[in-house]
């Protein structure tokens, strides 16, 4: 079992670590040509599209779920349906940001509050970077298919092209041309374009027989399976409308603090996120081989010969209970090493993200929890892929609605003079609701699956 997490984590994992790296070569091209200004702008202009973006989580989740699933059923044509189904929802979606673009940049500015330098450096960046919506769409639903298909090196090639030539098209862009500090913005938009041509060569090289004998009509007049993947996405709707409410509320919150400690969160935030880039690789690895065995038992409990139909095996001697076991470990150690990491070795980070004195010295202030964000954070990460997997819709939204309650309650309750420290109080309690909550369901649903 440890080799078939392992087959699929490591190759996304190795993705997964050139995912950061596009975020903090943003950051630091930023940091050393400009000021925090602009550094505030790069994460404010962030924040747009996670509010436009993380509202289209489903295309991943629940692809990857569904897919996992029908792999596990051996149903070609369900694979082949859920993929066009999938990567038209996420085109309608591009289309739609396109046409709502500028009220939606006017109204989240008039409510976020910001200086004028960081609202002007923040439109450009986005306005530049929209463009690039319906490869960014595609490429959630492409990966997400690619995963529930137990495929985990295709979207490594994917990702690592797509964050290889962000990079090097962003520092080139604005260390060289008259661009400047926007010309990571324009690397975006040539990355995620380069990501879509090189899936669809992917998939006409790689997945050519799942279309065998089916022709583009047939996957798109046949709705069958359409409202369990619509059920299952309004849940995951939900669920990103909460996350927002976390992650676009620290940076928004950050900004009235003043640009200094919108630029310490928004470098902190980074660091935390590289957590999650490396145990995301072991809850893509859930996601898929929790699937696939949900959609296997299912298979095999209506064959009559099947062992498993004729057998009444305690709920946790089965596969699923076994790969769920074995994932928690694998996450805990990765928890383990970046508390480790960041205790030791917390300010050469700071310094590779900024050399603004100002920032650094503010940076020291809030180590504490950088080291205690780890251990309780791959747990939640870990839960979301065990239950993507297992496509509980419900559950994943259930507890997504108690974590930003406890992010909201955490930040409001924590007195006035903490300050910046309340809104890590609130990111804290939010992934201690997310893990409590999904521990103590997990036992029900895995005993009805």
């Amino acid at each position: 079992m440890n080799r078939q997490i392992l087959r699929l984590a490591i190759p996304s994992i190795l993705a997964n670590i050139t995912i950061p790296l596009v975020g903090l070569v943003d950051t630091a091209i930023v940091g050393h040509i400009s000021d925090a200004h602009a550094i505030g702008g790069i994460a404010i202009g962030t924040m747009l599209f996670d509010l436009l973006y993380w509202n289209f989580g489903f295309l991943r989740v629940g692809t990857s779920g569904m897919t996992a699933q029908a792999f596990g059923r051996d149903d070609r044509e369900c694979c082949a349906r859920l993929f066009t189904q999938s990567v038209g929802i996420a085109l309608l979606g591009a289309v739609l940001i396109w046409l709502l673009q500028w009220v939606f940049v006017t109204g989240v500015l008039y409510l976020v509050p910001c200086s004028p330098e960081v609202d002007a450096f923040a439109r450009e960046y986005f306005f530049i970077r929209v463009w690039a919506a319906p490869a960014t769409l595609s490429l959630m639903a492409i990966k997400g298919w690619f995963i529930g298909m137990q495929d985990t090196v295709s979207p490594m090639i994917t990702d690592i092209v797509v964050n290889v030539v962000n990079m090097v098209v962003s520092y080139v862009l604005a260390v060289y041309t008259p661009v400047g500090a926007l010309g990571v913005a324009y690397g975006t938009v040539v990355a995620q374009l380069t990501g879509l041509l090189l899936s669809i060569v992917i998939l006409g090289v790689k997945y050519r027989s799942v279309w065998q004998g089916l022709s583009i009509r047939q996957l798109l007049r046949d709705m069958q399976g359409i409202g369990q993947l619509m059920s299952l996405n309004a849940n995951l709707f939900v669920r990103s409308l909460c996350f927002m409410i976390v992650y676009v509320g620290f940076t928004a919150l950050s900004s009235k603090y003043g640009d200094t400690d919108l630029a310490v969160c928004s470098i902190l935030m980074k660091l935390f996120m590289l957590v999650s880039y490396f145990v995301d690789g072991f809850a893509y690895a859930g996601e898929a081989l929790v699937g696939k065995f949900i959609g296997e038992a299912k298979n095999n409990i209506t064959d009559p010969k099947s062992s498993i139909a004729n057998s009444q095996l305690p709920i946790t001697n089965t596969p699923l209970a076994s790969v769920v076991r074995l994932l928690f470990r694998w996450s805990l150690g990765v928890g383990a090493v970046f508390t480790f990491l960041f205790a030791l070795a917390y300010m050469p980070m700071y310094r590779a993200m900024t050399s603004d004195a100002i920032v650094l010295e503010r940076l020291t202030h809030f180590t504490g929890w950088l080291i205690a964000m780890p251990i309780v954070s791959t747990l939640a990460f870990m839960w979301d892929g065990v239950y993507a997997g297992a496509t509980a819709g419900r559950q994943i939204r259930n507890a997504m609605i108690w974590a930003a309650i406890g992010f909201v309650v955490g930040y409001w309750l924590s007195p006035e003079g903490w300050g910046t420290h309340a809104l890590f109080v609130g990111y804290f309690l939010h992934l201690a609701a997310r893990v409590i909550y999904l521990t103590a369901t997990w036992r029900p649903l895995a005993s009805k699956l």
